[in-house]
C-alpha cells in the first residue's frame, strides 16, 4: 500500500492535502473532537464558542476563549514528522495546496507556502468595526482586546459556531486543478469540509486516506491507511 501511494506521489504534478486534528496531536495540540478531547469534556462549549455568545457577552467570550484554546501555550506548539512531511511533498517540485481544518497555524510554521485555512485561525483577530487584523501577541496584551484605532472589540479569527464558511469555494476550486488528494488525520465528521473528498473523487481524482483509526468514510478513498501518522509519514519516506 505504501509502495503505491508513493508511486502515485511521485507522478502527481498537483497534490492536495486536507488535515485535521489528527495531524497536530504529535505537536501537544488536543484533539478536541476526538473521545478523549476537550470538546466532550463540556457540551456547552460550543454554545460559549459561537458567534451569537460573543456578541451578547464579549467580555466573558474572551475569557472562556483564552481558557479553552489555551492561547497562553500557542507559541509553545512547534510542527512535528507530520507538518515536515508536507512541507518536503512541495520541496520536490510539485504543487501541494494544504487545506486545514486546524487553527493552530502550524503548517505556516512549517513553511508550507499555499495553505487555506478552512477553519480560520487563532493567531489573529479583527476588529468588529474597521476590520483591522491583530496578532496573537497583541491580543494577550489585556483580558478583552480592543481595537488601537477605534476602540472597538476584536473578534477572533477562528471560525466561531454560527459563523459563515467562507473557504469551501476556494477549496474546492485548487482540488479541481489537482490529481492527488491526500486525507490526514481527520474523520471527516464536519461539514462541508467532510464534502471535499466527495468532490474530488466525482472528479476522478486519485484519493488517499491516512488516519489512525477507521473512518465512516473510508469506502471514499483509493489508499486507505489506519496507523499513527507519524508512522505512515516515515514509510512514506522509505519509497519517496
Amino acid at each position: 500500500m505504501y509502495k503505491t501511494l508513493a508511486l502515485h506521489l511521485k507522478n502527481a504534478e498537483n497534490v492536495v492535502v486536507l488535515t485535521g486534528a489528527g495531524v497536530s496531536t504529535a505537536s501537544g495540540i488536543p484533539d478536541f473532537r476526538s473521545s478523549e478531547g476537550l470538546w466532550s469534556e463540556d457540551d456547552s462549549r460550543e454554545y460559549y464558542m459561537s458567534t451569537d455568545y460573543f456578541f451578547h457577552n464579549p467580555n466573558d467570550f474572551w475569557k472562556k476563549y483564552k481558557a479553552i484554546f489555551r492561547l497562553k501555550l500557542l507559541k509553545n506548539y512547534r510542527p512535528n514528522a507530520v507538518h515536515q512531511f508536507i512541507k518536503e511533498l512541495e520541496n520536490n517540485e510539485r504543487g501541494v495546496t494544504v487545506i486545514t481544518q486546524n487553527v493552530d497555524g502550524l503548517h505556516h510554521l512549517a513553511d508550507s507556502q499555499k495553505v487555506i485555512e478552512y477553519h480560520g485561525t487563532l493567531n489573529r483577530s479583527s476588529c468588529t468595526n474597521c476590520g483591522r487584523s491583530f496578532s496573537l501577541d497583541y491580543v494577550m496584551q489585556d483580558p478583552v482586546p480592543y481595537c488601537n484605532q477605534c476602540e472597538s472589540i476584536l473578534k477572533p479569527d477562528v471560525l466561531l459556531f454560527g459563523d459563515l464558511i467562507t473557504a469551501h469555494e476556494e477549496a474546492e476550486k485548487v482540488i479541481n486543478q489537482s490529481d492527488l488528494l491526500l486525507v490526514m488525520g481527520t474523520s471527516l465528521l464536519v461539514t462541508p469540509f467532510s464534502l471535499l473528498p466527495y468532490y474530488a473523487a466525482e472528479k476522478g481524482i486519485t484519493t488517499a486516506m491516512i488516519n489512525n483509526e477507521p473512518t465512516a468514510k473510508d469506502g471514499l478513498f483509493d489508499f486507505v491507511i489506519h496507523e499513527d501518522l507519524s508512522e505512515a509519514v516515515n514509510n512514506l519516506y522509505t519509497y519517496l
